[in-house]
């Protein structure tokens, strides 16, 4: 089993909210998920990011890879820079 962090749509239509989750890779988008490791807020200015940083280093000692956009938005907000939720 493959786990990544990825991104879960939730929000109405044209106003997305997205949880950073870690779910396994063969799981559909909106499905289950293993953990929620944090938030993406895109309609704020600036987005509003909120990443718990304790729960993100201990997923990726265990092995799960962040998708590319996951990834950018870590290396862009910093997941030790950002408070938890």
């Amino acid at each position: 089993m493959a786990v990544r962090i990825r991104l879960t749509r939730k929000g109405r239509k044209k106003q997305p909210f997205y949880r950073i989750v870690v779910a396994d890779s063969q799981a559909p988008r909106d499905g289950k998920f293993l953990d929620i490791v944090g938030t993406y807020d895109p309609m704020q200015d600036p987005a509003a990011v909120k990443i718990d940083s304790e729960k993100l280093d201990s997923w990726m000692k265990k092995g799960a890879k962040p998708t590319e956009t996951v990834e950018s938005l870590i290396r862009k907000y910093g997941s030790g820079a950002v408070a938890a939720a």
